[in-house]
């Protein structure tokens, strides 16, 4: 099947995310230029660390992954690039983010420790794409500071001091704050899954064209 496209703007380590998907048979390439999108069957925003890293991808990266999700080519979220997906956060101000999900990220209250570091469980809220297969109480791993809100795209949910959104979907935009390819087994269905929609989103272009 066609390649899917690994943004890399120096927010983490893209090893092992290459490594979960390659155990799950998907060829990933990291895109020098924004052009390089449009022939990608799928786009994966990775990434920890601050929010204030995603300014690394700006207007021409925005509107080449705005157009790829126009088009129908799915776009998945990890971490913090979860976090990008929605309008901003608090962790960097004014910054914005993508936009593509309504609502601001949060840090986690206190009392809790954070970074919120370990395992965790979700709480499946709604059926979706993403989450296909992963039953209620699945244990993931986690590592952030900030979450995103609980809203109508969240179809699976964490609570760590506060109630936040662990996995959203709408449409071809999907995203999870916690890390698949950390997660064991439930992790790589997860990759799994995104491949599986991938493939769906490159069958019905090709049925369309």
């Amino acid at each position: 099947m066609s390649r899917i496209a690994l943004i890399d703007y120096r927010a983490g380590n893209l090893t092992s995310v290459r490594k979960g998907f390659a155990a799950v048979g998907a060829t990933l390439f990291t895109p020098s230029a924004p052009a390089e999108l449009a022939q990608a069957a799928g786009v994966v925003v990775p990434g920890v660390g601050h929010f204030g890293a995603t300014r690394a991808m700006d207007d021409e990266w925005r509107r080449a992954i705005v157009a790829s999700v126009e088009t129908g080519t799915p776009l998945l979220g990890i971490c913090l690039g979860l976090q990008w997906l929605f309008e901003g956060s608090e962790e960097a101000g004014t910054l914005a983010g993508l936009g593509a999900l309504r609502g601001r990220c949060f840090k986690l209250p206190p009392p809790v420790k954070v970074p919120h570091v370990g395992w965790n469980s979700l709480a499946v809220v709604k059926p979706s794409q993403i989450l296909e297969g992963i039953k209620d109480g699945t244990q993931v791993y986690f590592t952030h500071s900030y979450a995103a809100p609980v809203g109508d795209d969240t179809v699976a949910r964490t609570t760590h001091g506060a109630t936040f959104a662990a996995a959203v979907e709408r449409g071809h935009v999907c995203g999870v704050q916690f890390h698949p390819e950390k997660s064991g087994e439930a992790g790589l269905r997860i990759l799994e899954n995104f491949v599986a929609v991938t493939r769906h989103a490159v069958e019905t272009h090709h049925r369309v064209s």
